[in-house]
């Protein structure tokens, strides 16, 4: 194995001396490769103590890729500073983790690929923009359904009244669906609102794709539905 073969995965939140199941798999994998690997604590680093969360990392031990539970962009740039800490570092850094994880980063990349979206910053606590004001963001879309998340994620499990509009060009279904995402997610939303153009996808579940170095190496079922 060569020096990119450091994995950081996320600690069993009840036994912090073990990996958190869902990735016990994936860890005893690279082990049996001759992976370094490190243990994260991820309860620690989303509330806010990412020298904590890397207390078990050995210092100086090398760069890690990190296999885990999501992460919001600012706490992935606090754990790569808490690395460097210790004299470790991210393979992706947070630069990078930044603009693969939220929409506005990849969106010109793949523009041809996925749906038409437009999108405007926001913070947690903001109030949701006025009709008038998603209309304006809304115009260049069109009419037609749209979608709404935020620069990470969707409220799809709540998808008629916090996800799907049935027309954007009508102010009141889009401010009525606008106003309950941002309520619901509240503290939790990341980097802003989007609005995307709905697009009848072909039924077949998500997929999953493993890039490194910009290059497409792996697509796998999503684990929510690994038979399809």
């Amino acid at each position: 194995m060569t020096e990119r073969s450091g994995f950081l995965f996320c600690a069993d939140p009840l036994r912090a001396s073990r990996p958190d199941p869902q990735f016990a798999d994936d860890l005893a994998a690279a082990r049996a490769a001759g992976g370094r690997i490190a243990l994260l604590d991820h309860d620690a680093l989303l509330a806010g103590d990412a020298a904590g969360a890397v207390a078990r990392v050995a210092r100086d031990s090398g760069p890690y890729w990190y296999r885990g539970w999501m992460v919001p962009s600012a706490r992935y740039a606090e754990l790569e500073t808490a690395l460097g800490a210790r004299g470790c570092s991210l393979l992706t850094d947070a630069v990078g983790y930044r603009r693969a994880h939220e929409l506005p980063g990849w969106y010109e990349e793949f523009a041809e690929l996925t749906p038409h979206s437009v999108w405007r910053a926001a913070v947690p606590g903001d109030p949701p923009p006025s009709a008038d004001k998603l209309a304006g963001l809304a115009a260049p879309l069109g009419p037609g359904p749209g979608i709404v998340k935020d620069f990470v994620k969707s409220r799809k499990h709540e998808w008629d009244e916090a996800c799907y509009v049935p027309e954007l060009a009508d102010r009141k279904q889009l401010t009525s669906v606008v106003g309950r995402f941002v309520e619901l997610q509240g503290d939790f939303l990341a980097g802003g609102l989007v609005l995307r153009a709905f697009e009848p996808f072909v039924a077949g579940g998500e997929a999953r794709v493993w890039w490194v170095d910009g290059e497409a190496v792996l697509v796998t079922a999503h684990p929510d539905t690994p038979d399809r």
